[in-house]
C-alpha cells in the first residue's frame, strides 16, 4: 500500500470562455473540498466516510450541479441522483428522482446501509428519506437564479444542455467554442449550465470508495436517469480502484465506464493511469466524458476527452493539484 489518495471533480466539458472569476470560484471550492478530505484521511477516517463527507460539501455549494444548484428539468424542477460504493465488500447504494433531500449522497449511503436494496428512486426514495429522518427542503431551495436563466436559454434553443455547453447549431465539441461576450435573446452567456460532482478515495488501509452526485442535464425530460446513480457506469469501487465519472451520461452508460477501468486493471493488468487512458480512448465511442480514479496502491489519476474538467487531487506524500484545463 502506498498511503492515502483523494480526487474530486466538478464536471467535464468546460466553456473555454468561462469568466476568470467563475474559474477561480470553482477552484477555490475544489481546494476546500480536497482539504476537508485530507483532514479526514489524516484523522484515519475510512474511505467511505471521506467520499460522503466531501460530496456533501459539493452538494451544499451551488457552484456545481448537485444538491443546491442542480440542473432543472423541462418542467423547471430539480430531480437529483447519486450513488456511493465501498470497495471493501463492494457494497453500494443509489438514489434517483430526489426532489427534497438536501444531501442525496447521504441518502444513497443510507440505502446501502439501512435498506435491503441497492437502489431506490422517486417516491420510494423520498419516503425512505422521511423514514430515516434525513434533512429535507422544498424544491425551491435547490433552484438558483443562474439555472433558471440557463433553462430559459435551453428552451429557446430547443435543446438539452450537456456540461457547460452553450446552445448553438452544429455544436460538435464537448464545450462551446464561442466568441465572448455573447447574447441570446437578450440574455448574456455569463450563465452556465452546471455539471456533476464526484469524489474517490483510497485510505491508509488500502480501502477504495467512490461517490457521485448530480442534478442531471439542463432541460432534461422528467424521469430521465443518467449515469451518476448507476453502479458500474458513473460510479464504481472495488479492491483495486475507485472511479467517478462525469460528462455525457448516455455515453458513459453505454461504455460502463467506471467498471471498465477496474476491469482492464484486472484483466489486462494495466496500471491506474494507463487504465484510465485506455477507457477514455476506447470506450466512449463518440461521447465526451471524464473521470477521476484512485488505486489501492495510493495512486491517483484522471482523464477526459473534452475541453476541460474541474478536478483536484492529492496524495499522502504531499502532492496536490487543482485544475480545469489539460
Amino acid at each position: 500500500m502506498g498511503g492515502w489518495a483523494i480526487a474530486v471533480h466538478g464536471g467535464a466539458g468546460v466553456d473555454p470562455n468561462l469568466p476568470a472569476e467563475r474559474q477561480e470560484k470553482a477552484k477555490q471550492l475544489l481546494t476546500r473540498c480536497l482539504n476537508i478530505g485530507i483532514s479526514a484521511l489524516r484523522s484515519s477516517l475510512p474511505a467511505i466516510d471521506v467520499v460522503e463527507l466531501v460530496v456533501r460539501e459539493l452538494e451544499t455549494d451551488p457552484i456545481f450541479n448537485s444538491g443546491r444548484g442542480s440542473a432543472l428539468t423541462a418542467n423547471g424542477t430539480v430531480e437529483m441522483e447519486a450513488s456511493i460504493m465501498d470497495g471493501d465488500g463492494r457494497r453500494c447504494g443509489a438514489v434517483s428522482g430526489i426532489t427534497t433531500v438536501k444531501n442525496p449522497i447521504s441518502l444513497a449511503r443510507l440505502v446501502m446501509e439501512k435498506s435491503p436494496h441497492s437502489y431506490l428512486a422517486f417516491s420510494g426514495a423520498e419516503e425512505f428519506a422521511k423514514q430515516q429522518g434525513v434533512e429535507m427542503a422544498d424544491n425551491d431551495y435547490f433552484i438558483t437564479e443562474d439555472n433558471v436563466g440557463m433553462l430559459k436559454l435551453a428552451k429557446e434553443a430547443n435543446t438539452i444542455l450537456y456540461d457547460y455547453r452553450i446552445p448553438a447549431v452544429g455544436l460538435e465539441s464537448c464545450a462551446a467554442a464561442v466568441e465572448s461576450p455573447i447574447h441570446m435573446n437578450g440574455l448574456p452567456i455569463s450563465v452556465y449550465a452546471p455539471e456533476t460532482v464526484g469524489c474517490v478515495v483510497v485510505d491508509s488501509q488500502g480501502r477504495c470508495a467512490a461517490a457521485t452526485s448530480t442534478g442531471g442535464l439542463m432541460n432534461k425530460m422528467t424521469g430521465r436517469i443518467g449515469d451518476s446513480p448507476l453502479i458500474g457506469a458513473g460510479t464504481y469501487a472495488g479492491e483495486r480502484c475507485g472511479v467517478s465519472c462525469t460528462g455525457e451520461g448516455e455515453a458513459i452508460i453505454r461504455g460502463t465506464l467506471a467498471r471498465d477501468v477496474a476491469a482492464v486493471m484486472e484483466y489486462k493488468e494495466l496500471g491506474l493511469q494507463d487504465a484510465v487512458d485506455y477507457v477514455i480512448k476506447k470506450r466512449l465511442d463518440k461521447g465526451f466524458a471524464g473521470l477521476i480514479a484512485v488505486s489501492n496502491k495510493g495512486e491517483v489519476a484522471y482523464g477526459f476527452n473534452c475541453n476541460g474538467m474541474f478536478r483536484g487531487c492529492a496524495t499522502e506524500d504531499g502532492f496536490m493539484e487543482v485544475g480545469i484545463w489539460e
